[in-house]
C-alpha cells in the first residue's frame, strides 16, 4: 500500500502547533460544528464501559480524550497520544480543568509506533488524524497490535461523498476552507494542507478494506453529513 500522506512528520507536527491555538474553533468552522455530533454517535456505538482501559490517538486538544475519560469512570483511564506538543499543552489544560488529571494520562508519541505492549486497550480510537499519518495501514495495524481480543478500534475521519452532486459542493466547499482559515488565524497553506488531506486520502470504502486487511473483522462503516466524515468501527477476534 503507498503512502497516504507524503508530508514529512515533522512538518505536519509543526503545523499542528503552528495552528494549536485555532484549531478548535477552526474545527467548529470546517465542519460547521457537526464534529460534536459525530463524537456523541461514535460513542454509543464504541460502548465504553466504567473500568476500561482506552488509547486515544491522534489526540489532539483532547475533546475526544475527555469523553471517553467520563465514559471509562473512576476505575478506568484514558492514554491519549499526539506527535504535536503545543496541541498537548492545550489538552493538558482542559483534563485540568475536568478534574481528570488521575484518570489521563497525555503522551507525546508517534502513532506508527505505538509505545505499549501487545492487548492493553478495550478500546482504541483516532480522530480525524489518519488522513495525516504517512502511512494509515501501518498505525491501523498497531492499532490491532495493542487491542485486547473482543475490543473494538473505531476511526472517525473526513471522507469524500459518494453521491456525484453532492460531491461537486463538497470540493468547493473545501476549496474555501483555507480563505476562511486566512481570515481567522492567517494560517492559508496550513489550511490548504488539511483540506488537501481530506481530498486525497481513502474513500470509505477504500479504507474499510484496509480494516479487513489488518485484521479488523468484522468491520463496517456509517457515513456522516452526506458523506463529510465517516465512521470506521473494527473488532478483534
Amino acid at each position: 500500500m503507498p503512502l497516504t500522506n507524503k508530508t514529512p512528520e515533522k512538518d505536519v507536527a509543526d503545523l499542528f502547533d503552528r495552528i494549536s491555538n485555532k484549531y478548535d474553533s477552526m474545527n467548529n468552522v470546517i465542519t460547521l460544528g457537526m464534529h460534536k455530533r459525530w463524537r456523541e454517535e461514535t460513542m454509543k456505538v464504541l460502548d465504553v464501559k466504567p473500568g476500561a482501559t482506552v488509547l486515544d490517538l491522534c489526540c489532539g486538544t483532547g475533546d475526544w480524550s475527555l469523553d471517553l475519560a467520563q465514559a471509562v469512570g473512576a476505575n478506568g483511564h484514558v492514554y491519549a497520544l499526539d506527535f504535536s506538543a503545543d496541541m498537548l499543552e492545550i489538552a493538558k489544560k482542559k483534563v485540568a480543568v475536568a478534574g481528570m488529571t488521575e484518570r489521563v494520562t497525555l503522551i507525546q508519541g508517534d502513532a506508527m509506533n505505538l509505545p505499549f505492549d501487545d492487548q492493553m486497550f478495550d478500546r482504541v480510537t483516532i480522530g480525524f488524524g489518519l488522513r495525516n499519518v504517512p502511512d494509515a495501514k501501518q498505525v491501523l495495524q498497531e492499532m490491532q497490535r495493542v487491542t485486547r481480543l473482543e475490543g473494538v478500534v473505531a476511526c472517525l475521519e473526513t471522507s469524500q461523498p459518494e453521491n456525484k452532486v453532492i460531491h461537486k459542493f463538497w470540493s468547493l466547499y473545501f476549496k474555501v476552507v483555507p480563505f476562511m482559515a486566512k481570515m481567522a488565524t492567517d494560517h492559508y497553506d496550513d489550511y490548504n494542507y488539511l483540506q488537501q488531506t481530506s481530498k486525497n486520502f481513502l474513500s470509505a470504502h477504500e479504507l474499510l478494506h484496509v480494516f479487513n486487511e489488518v485484521g479488523l473483522q468484522p468491520a463496517s462503516y456509517r457515513m456522516f453529513f452526506f458523506g463529510a466524515a465517516a465512521l470506521h468501527i473494527g473488532f478483534k477476534k
